[in-house]
C-alpha cells in the first residue's frame, strides 16, 4: 500500500472534514484530564488538539514530517513514526486513531504495537474506512485507469474491513471489543470531488504519465457526477466508517488468525 505525498496546506484546504467529523469518536474515547493518550496517525493535529483541550496529555504520531510540522505549530507534542512499527511499551492509557488505520498495511502488526503501547485495561478507540467506503470513487478511478491500459487494482492504498473481520483481528490481538459498528456517513466536500481527488487520488493517478493525469481526473469527475453531485452542484462522498472501542488485556499477544 502507498500513501500520497502529504501537503499540509492542501490537506487543510480539502480535508478539514476529517477532523470536523470526529466528534462521535471523541465521545467514544472520552478523554480524561491528565491521562496519557496517543493519537495514531494524527495528521496535522486538528483532531489531536481537541483531545488536548479535554486536559489529556496527548502525543500525536504520524509518518508524514510535513503534517507533523503543522501539528507542532499548534503546540502539540509529536513523534515521527510508522503505525506498523510502534516502539512504545505501556506508556499510554488510551490510543485513538481517526481516519488513519485504513492507510496502514499489516493491520495485525498495528494491533500488536497498540496493545504493547497501552497499560493493562487501556482503551483503543478508532474510526476509519470500512467495507464499502468510497466505493463509487474507487470504481471511477479504476475505470479511467483501465481505459488507459492500467490495471489499477494494485494501486488500492486502503484497508476497508467488515465489522466481523476487524472484530476478529481485535480479539486475536488480545482486545475485548466494547463497541463496533459500520456507519454510513455521506460526507459533504467543501472543495468538491476535484479537491478530494487532488488530496487522496494520487496513488491511482500517479500510475499515469503527468500529461494524462488532468484528463483522467476530469473523466473520473464526469463519471461520478450523476451519483455524488446534487442539482445545486454540491458534492457528497460515499463514506462508510468503521467505529470501535476496545480494551486491552495484560500481557496481550497476537494469536494466529484461522485460515478462511
Amino acid at each position: 500500500m502507498s500513501e500520497p505525498l502529504w501537503n499540509a496546506e492542501r490537506y487543510a484546504r480539502n480535508a478539514r472534514f476529517v477532523a470536523d467529523l470526529g466528534e462521535p469518536l471523541l465521545a467514544l474515547l472520552g478523554p480524561r484530564s491528565e491521562e496519557r493518550i496517543l493519537d495514531l496517525g494524527c495528521g496535522d493535529g486538528a483532531f489531536t488538539e481537541r483531545i488536548a483541550a479535554a486536559g489529556a496529555r496527548v502525543t500525536g504520531l504520524d509518518a508524514s514530517p510535513e503534517l507533523l510540522a503543522a501539528a507542532r505549530s499548534r503546540g502539540l507534542r509529536t513523534v515521527l513514526g510508522d503505525g506498523r512499527h510502534l516502539a512504545f511499551d505501556g506508556l499510554f492509557d488510551a490510543v485513538v486513531s481517526n481516519a488513519a488505520l485504513h492507510w496502514m498495511g499489516e493491520p495485525d502488526a498495528v494491533l500488536r504495537g497498540v496493545a504493547r503501547a497501552l497499560v493493562p485495561g487501556g482503551r483503543f478507540a478508532g474510526e476509519f474506512g470500512g467495507k464499502g467506503n468510497v466505493a463509487a470513487i474507487v470504481t471511477a478511478l479504476l475505470a479511467v485507469l483501465a481505459r488507459r491500459g492500467v490495471d489499477g487494482r494494485s494501486s488500492l492504498p486502503w484497508y476497508f474491513p467488515t465489522v466481523a473481520e476487524y472484530r476478529e483481528r481485535l480479539e486475536a490481538g488480545g482486545f475485548t471489543v466494547e463497541a463496533i459498528e459500520l456507519v454510513p456517513r455521506p460526507t459533504p466536500l467543501a472543495t468538491g470531488i476535484a479537491g478530494w481527488l487532488e488530496t487522496f487520488g494520487e496513488p491511482f493517478l500517479s500510475r499515469l504519465p503527468r500529461s494524462e493525469r488532468a484528463g483522467a481526473t476530469a473523466e473520473a469527475i464526469d463519471l461520478l457526477a450523476p451519483s455524488l453531485r446534487d442539482d445545486s452542484g454540491a458534492w457528497t462522498a460515499d463514506y462508510v466508517r468503521l467505529r470501535f472501542l476496545a480494551t486491552s488485556a495484560k500481557g496481550a499477544t497476537l494469536r494466529p488468525r484461522p485460515r478462511t
